[in-house]
């Protein structure tokens, strides 16, 4: 069994200030790797010059403007209706902190481009809530098999089997499975 209590996780969590920059950074970086979407994520953020992002903002960028930073027509989508689901109150951020973890990815999913990984994201590293495990995560699924030695990738089944001993500490548990993946 892997003790937590006597890991170092180099990772430090830090609470997001702008809960609608976290999850349009979570939109952007998806399904591409890390360097592509550090400078997609660049140029997104230089769109607003010395300007706090918001949706409102974000709504006056053309889709030229937007194709411009990097962003694909699908991502530019997602990010539109995650502006205006903000700007409704669809999604209501000041609700957040009375909310379970499940009731918060059940609200986050009403955005088109929003699953269960980008919600697992945000809870972990906007909100730093501490019972996280995202078992749809590629590098989850390699750190279970890394951290086990596992012959081969497990399934959902096996990994929740296998984290059992760390409920309660499950975000810990994700930073040490992707740490010792680095």
């Amino acid at each position: 069994m892997i003790e937590l209590d006597k890991v170092e996780i180099k990772r430090k969590l830090k609470p997001a200030k702008n809960y609608f920059l976290a999850l349009a950074k979570a939109i952007i970086y998806q399904q591409i790797s890390t360097k592509a979407g550090d400078s997609i994520y660049k140029k997104f953020i230089s769109l607003f010059g010395k300007k706090n992002p918001t949706p409102k903002l974000l709504l006056q960028f053309s889709e030229h403007d937007l194709r411009r930073a990097g962003l694909s027509k699908q991502k530019i989508s997602y990010l539109n209706d995650l502006a205006n689901k903000f700007l409704d109150k669809t999604i209501d951020q000041k609700v957040f902190k009375d909310m379970k973890d499940e009731e918060i990815k059940k609200h986050l999913i009403q955005v088109k481009g929003i699953g269960p990984w980008t919600a697992d994201m945000f809870l972990i590293f906007a909100l730093n809530r501490p019972n996280v495990l995202p078992i749809g995560d590629l590098g989850i699924v390699k750190g279970f098999q890394k951290a086990f030695r596992l012959k081969k990738t497990p399934n959902e089944k096996k990994m929740k089997k296998l984290s059992r001993p760390y409920e309660g500490s499950f975000t810990k548990f994700s930073l040490y499975l992707w740490q010792i993946l680095d």
